[in-house]
């Protein structure tokens, strides 16, 4: 049977594949322990008054959410000093990625990101008929210089993920800074800080001052990484607000639910949390590259909570041969990385060294 006629534009796109969940990988092998270091969740859950917040706003799971938002925008108002209107909430970072593309695209239009990237870039940039542009990479990082030499009348966005996912590299706030003087006012730039908290370099730019310089930047955060709410799905742009009045417009009416603005609210305030979060990610951190240099495998250093890792051997067999021991982790040849390449997201410190462990086992047997 025939299905309706549907846009011919989402032809060539794919589902987003993400990481096997644990329950799957356990039916599969008959594993009774398996983790999952494959979509960098943070393996430290979340903060317990985030757990009693959710716990107490069941009582309203009769009620509509509010579409505002407003506690939460009155806080993240309060704590990063911009007008409650310079704030957009998604159903997770990916819906403000979506918004965006549906505010400023049409069909023809191009918008520009790096070669080896997070894919919703151009998902939602096709999945409105417009064209992705994959600007080369400078070593492991994003070339900003590149990405201005692809720009034409055409440009409509940029894309940018800082540290970028998968890699975990960095540009620089000096970089930012020359990269914004050069792109047109017309040009809409998208700052993808998904990973900001995690980050320890001190040249990591300081976005926000930059948004009363520049009307065409919107900041992107997400309450999926460090603060634990992945399931949630709360994200949140900050932008000039005649802007955020676009994508109001188009905005779902209830998109963050009940209980991911409670647990957002919670956990955004529980900084002892979130600092212990931030110390034990870099604990871990500092404990695997121990672990790689030892066995003598490259890797990315990272300022996010995962680390690309080459195995030297194809990806695609390390890995199952990984999840057949009850370790999830993600070939990164499908993000555009060398087919050697594994990212692993950093679990807690004895998940990470039951993962040193198998992968020494399997690397040994091939």
């Amino acid at each position: 049977m025939q299905i309706v006629e549907y846009r011919k534009n989402i032809e060539p796109m794919r589902p987003y594949v993400p990481g096997r969940p644990i329950e799957d990988v356990q039916r599969e092998f008959g594993l009774d322990y398996v983790v999952k270091l494959a979509s960098n969740e943070s393996p430290f859950g979340c903060s317990p008054k985030a757990k009693e917040a959710v716990i107490a706003s069941l009582e309203e799971s009769n009620y509509y959410p509010d579409g505002n938002c407003t506690q939460l925008r009155d806080a993240l108002s309060k704590s990063l000093d911009v007008a409650p209107g310079q704030i957009i909430f998604g159903c997770g970072a990916d819906e403000i990625l979506a918004m965006t593309s549906k505010v400023f695209v049409n069909p023809g239009d191009e918008c520009i990101t790096a070669a080896v990237t997070f894919s919703q870039y151009a998902a939602s940039v096709v999945s409105m008929d417009g064209k992705m542009l994959f600007a080369p990479m400078k070593g492991d990082s994003y070339d900003l210089n590149a990405i201005c030499e692809c720009i034409t009348d055409k440009t409509k966005v940029i894309f940018l993920a800082n540290p970028n996912n998968p890699t975990g590299t960095i540009f620089t706030e000096e970089e930012q800074e020359a990269f914004l003087k050069r792109v047109p006012a017309s040009v809409f730039v998208v700052f993808d800080e998904a990973y900001a908290e995690y980050v320890s370099d001190p040249s990591y730019p300081k976005t926000l001052p930059l948004l009363k310089k520049y009307k065409n930047v919107m900041l992107v955060k997400t309450f999926s990484k460090i603060y634990g709410l992945a399931s949630y799905r709360v994200g949140y742009g900050i932008a000039d607000e005649e802007v955020v009045k676009l994508y109001e417009k188009i905005r779902q009416p209830f998109n963050v639910t009940i209980q991911g603005q409670a647990a957002a609210l919670a956990a955004y305030q529980d900084l002892d949390f979130m600092r212990e979060s931030f110390e034990s990610n870099q604990a871990v951190m500092k404990f695997y590259y121990g672990e790689l240099d030892a066995m003598g495998l490259s890797y990315i250093p990272s300022q996010a909570n995962f680390v690309a890792t080459d195995t030297g051997h194809d990806s695609r067999v390390v890995s199952e041969a990984l999840m057949k021991k009850g370790y999830i982790v993600r070939p990164s040849f499908i993000f555009g990385m060398g087919i050697t390449w594994i990212r692993v997201t950093l679990g807690t410190l004895d998940q990470m060294k039951g993962f040193v462990s198998a992968l020494k086992e399997v690397l040994s047997e091939l």
